[in-house]
């Protein structure tokens, strides 16, 4: 498979990522209880067990709990920490009370304290990768590139990165910042295909129906940014959740992605994600799951290889309709 651009930079990070979102509860204020710390001991050693060695975290994740819970697993297995890059994000912030709205805060003084708060969630002196989570329309790249400059300083986080941003969002950031931006973490899946579509209806009228940026994908590939894949499994549709209530497509493509596992005797999880991970872009599946056995199953996809007409099979089933 393509050498990602992680390990490019000399990062050695796993292929795939475990994603902590589901960890620690419910998104609520409810306390973390010793099922909830036994989830996410067993989710963290099926993980290792296949050679994952990067966790992805984001301070809002079930209230604080997912980080909390996972700092609890590093207490009780000194050393594991020193096995793992862990991944966390900031820059959401939810209602405050009735005058304080639900919005995105790129300033210094947030980032700053956000980090704070992951670390002692954590348990943890420094992070790996530090992800602004979701654009900010007030954005001031100067405050970024302060907060990101001070940070590192600090030893509190070691490289830096974007979630769900464009190309000319990562360059207005890139050139306030000293600091490289290594990762962009984007919502693909083989049924969210607009990362896809972009490239395909170049000069089609198609194209205005779809809303993922183009000349993303090229720019991360041309300044060696890490696309991670949120959401990669696409709810399980195609590995075994009903699809009795989904449209034709997902239906077909769930029978093919069955029939392909059966045929390369391996399964349906590890098909849905070598699909992504053919891609030359190199993309670094973050699979959102704390089930033991799914995750295992996530490990086959390093083993599995589709060819060019397998990969166009899948494509051509998940959007529905011939090529232009």
């Amino acid at each position: 498979m393509t050498t990602i651009p992680l390990q490019r930079r000399g990062i050695p990070v796993s292929r795939l990522i475990l994603g902590c979102m589901p960890l620690g509860g419910g998104w609520n204020q409810d306390p973390i209880t010793q099922e909830h710390f036994k989830q996410a001991s067993a989710a963290v050693e099926a993980a290792l067990s296949i050679g994952i060695n990067m966790f992805d975290h984001a301070d809002i994740y079930t209230m604080g709990k997912a980080e909390i819970v996972f700092g609890q697993v590093l207490k009780e297995q000194p050393g594991l920490r020193e096995k793992m890059f862990i991944q966390s994000k900031c820059g959401i912030r939810f209602e405050d009370g009735p005058d304080v709205p639900h919005r995105f805060d790129f300033s210094k003084d947030h980032i700053l304290s956000s980090v704070d708060g992951i670390l002692t969630r954590l348990g943890i002196e420094y992070l790996d990768f530090l992800l602004l989570h979701r654009p900010d329309p007030l954005m001031e790249p100067e405050e970024v590139a302060s907060a990101f400059h001070d940070l590192k300083a600090a030893g509190k986080v070691r490289h830096f990165g974007v979630s769900n941003m464009s190309a000319g969002q990562i360059r207005l950031l890139q050139a306030y910042s000293d600091e490289p931006l290594v990762v962009n973490q984007l919502e693909m899946s083989l049924s969210r295909i607009g990362w896809l579509e972009t490239g395909v209806h170049v000069n089609q009228d198609a194209a205005r129906d779809n809303t993922f940026p183009e000349g993303l994908l090229e720019h991360c590939q041309l300044e060696n940014i890490q696309i991670q894949a949120w959401g990669p499994l696409a709810q399980g549709y195609f590995s075994g959740r009903s699809v009795e209530d989904q449209p034709e497509n997902i239906k077909k493509t769930a029978e093919l992605v069955q029939l392909m596992a059966k045929q390369k005797e391996t399964t349906a999880e590890a098909i849905v994600l070598t699909w992504l991970m053919r891609h030359p872009a190199g993309i670094q599946p973050v699979i959102g799951t704390s089930n033991a056995g799914r995750i295992r199953a996530c490990g086959e996809a390093e083993k599995v290889t589709l060819s060019r007409e397998e990969w166009y099979s899948l494509y051509l089933s998940s959007r529905g309709k011939r090529l232009p």
